[in-house]
């Protein structure tokens, strides 16, 4: 779908590269379909194959613990399934987070899933987020052609990024004709006479309306605990109700394991793979592997794409970092915030990519030697 919007973003700009085009529009259920297709390809070639391997067998249904050592598997059309074994992997993922605004209960609204089944273009989608979620959908539908309204709580996008990448990426929303609007809280939902999603915004001292004619909740997402019936099992969570677990992803019964955004973390599709690898090492070699201190790589899919991996400036500032490590700072800085590097005791830690135009190479006069 961010291929799409990409292409429709470029036919706009056909006449800047001396290319005459008509006008350009997109078909909704086109760009639907095609995505479906290459979803349904990669299932199907990862449920063949589950199940062409040898003594591994795929159920559906679903599943919830009668104990430590025990689940449940309930399954349509059939009676329930009762499966017992001395090592469980809970990997159930998580699902978005709807938030308690008053009224939400009373009108339908999109979520990251259901966004992407629409085969109509939205005149106006509002997002109520600013993360991730908020920015690759809000970009993608303004580039389709709707007119977009980002609304978010904080005083930035990307809360956990640094200010200053924030800053860039809601210049590149902004250059889009994206209304960000910041500091702002969704108090209220309704429908209007005119069939209209209406939302009362608080903030700044005051409240405002505004309508869309469709609504999308990005607030963030929540681990699929709710229906495991962990407590049978003893298995502890956090107050989020992500599954707790150790540096082994070991949770605290003998065991039981937590893999996937299950746990709490960052929640990206590597890390369940690289998950995979900490298990594949310890359980099955007998190794001891370990997920504290590896450097997890991510990217935004706006567009440019923005990359990181390592700390933030905040966070290097804020320290300890390592044993023996001291100080930091900025040592690449390009323009217009294209590129940066963070260096503490001579090792580069992070880098943020949000935007590549050229190069102005700021080297840094002194650096901190090792303690």
């Amino acid at each position: 779908m961010a291929a799409s919007a990409r292409v429709a973003y470029l036919a706009r700009r056909a006449s800047d590269y001396g290319v005459e085009t008509g006008s350009v529009k997109v078909n909704m259920a086109q760009v639907r379909d095609r995505k479906q297709g290459i979803v349904e390809r990669f299932r199907k070639g990862a449920e063949g194959s589950v199940e062409s391997t040898e003594n591994l067998d795929l159920i559906r249904g679903e599943a919830s613990f009668i104990g430590a050592r025990t689940v449940k598997i309930e399954r349509a059309g059939s009676e329930a399934l009762h499966l017992g074994s001395e090592k469980i992997f809970i990997n159930t993922g998580a699902k978005p987070v709807i938030p308690p605004i008053d009224g939400l209960d009373q009108v339908s609204f999109l979520d990251s899933t259901s966004v992407m089944g629409l085969n109509s273009l939205p005149k106006h989608l509002v997002i109520v987020g600013g993360g991730y979620v908020a920015i690759e959908f809000g970009q993608m539908f303004r580039r389709y052609g709707s007119q977009v309204t980002i609304i978010e709580r904080g005083e930035q996008l990307l809360g956990r990024e640094d200010s200053d990448i924030a800053e860039e990426v809601g210049k590149i929303l902004t250059e889009d004709g994206i209304d960000v609007r910041l500091q702002v809280k969704a108090s209220r939902v309704e429908k209007n006479q005119k069939g209209e999603t209406q939302l009362t915004l608080s903030g700044h001292d005051n409240e405002v309306t505004i309508r869309g004619s469709h609504l999308l909740i990005a607030a963030g997402r929540r681990p699929n605990t709710d229906r495991l019936n962990l407590g049978a099992a003893g298995v502890e969570t956090d107050e989020k109700g992500y599954v707790k677990v150790n540096e082994r992803l070991e949770t605290n019964v003998p065991g039981i394991y937590a893999i996937g955004d299950i746990k709490p973390g960052p929640a990206f599709t590597h890390i369940s793979y690289d998950d995979f690898r900490i298990i594949q090492a310890n359980v099955l070699q007998g190794g001891n592997a370990r997920i504290d201190g590896r450097q997890v790589p991510y990217t935004i899919f706006m567009d440019p794409q923005l990359g990181r991996v390592g700390l933030t400036e905040k966070e290097a500032r804020a320290g300890p970092l390592h044993p023996g490590w001291s100080g930091c700072e900025r040592i690449f800085k390009a323009e217009t915030w294209s590129f940066s590097w963070f260096m503490c005791a001579r090792r580069i830690l992070a880098s943020a990519i949000p935007r590549i135009k050229h190069w102005s190479k700021k080297y840094a006069t002194q650096r901190p030697s090792p303690s």
